[in-house]
């Protein structure tokens, strides 16, 4: 039951997004929400049980952590700048007249369904939780959940201050966290989304962990580090010689030498 209504929050989020989507001619307004969607889930699992344990409360600070920073950080970078080429390629290809609510299924209902699956590990800790004592994975999921935290928050910093100078358009970040790893920010996403796997292991709920694993499959192979290879790739001819000396997602030392 609670994961019916956790989808049910969700829906209502993502259905209300929609409605608003359609005046505006702007589907990227569901990014914006990726995170808060999480929060909504996350607060349905707190909520749904009178009485509450340390990790639930752990995880449920730490999601609400996540997720705002996430979504007002979207905010700020794409407030004023129109819809998102994805989105814009999706309404010729679907045509306008109808894409109104083409976009419902294809955005909308698609976004909130991952949410919920991706949730999981939430829902883990929050149904198997029913000690107030924290054992040594719990531990290392804080830690494993910090490393993610700093890099997601301190890359997407890095990247928008970089943006911010003129004098590096067309140019290439390579410095701070980006000289390790080509996308630090969905590296540090992805490890955030373990550390609540490995709380979700702590509560002795294990099946749950599938939502952490589907994270890290849309962020390295369809929405997110795959996608922007292939755009800068074509955009940035220094990208290539980036891509021969430093790791796309786990960071490592960048090569001194390479073909």
């Amino acid at each position: 039951m609670i994961l019916l209504w956790a989808f049910v929050g969700i829906m209502i989020l993502m259905t209300l997004l929609w409605v608003v989507s359609i005046p505006l001619k702007n589907v990227s307004i569901v990014d914006i929400f990726w995170g808060i969607g999480f929060i909504v889930a996350s607060t349905v699992y707190f909520f749904y049980d009178d009485e509450h344990f340390t990790r639930q409360l752990i995880v449920f600070i730490l999601v609400a952590i996540w997720g705002l920073r996430l979504s007002v950080y979207l905010l700020i970078r794409n407030y004023g700048k129109g819809e998102d080429f994805r989105y814009q390629e999706f309404r010729r290809t679907y045509g306008r007249d109808r894409y109104w609510w083409v976009s419902f299924f294809q955005v909308f209902l698609l976004q909130g369904v991952l949410i919920g699956l991706i949730s999981l590990p939430l829902y883990g800790v929050h149904s198997n939780t029913s000690t107030n004592t924290l054992n040594f994975i719990d531990y290392m999921a804080l830690g494993v959940w910090l490393i993610g935290f700093l890099f997601e928050s301190v890359g997407d910093y890095q990247l928008a201050r970089f943006k911010a100078n003129p004098s590096n358009k067309g140019k290439v970040l390579d410095s701070g966290l980006w000289k390790y790893t080509r996308h630090p920010n969905y590296f540090g996403d992805a490890t955030v989304w373990w550390a609540f796997g490995l709380f979700s292991l702590a509560a002795g709920a294990y099946w749950q962990i599938v939502g952490s694993l589907i994270m890290t499959y849309l962020i390295i192979k369809i929405s997110g580090v795959a996608l922007l290879e292939k755009s800068l790739d074509d955009k940035k001819p220094e990208y290539k010689d980036y891509v021969k000396r430093t790791n796309a997602f786990f960071p490592w030392f960048p090569k001194k030498k390479y073909d």
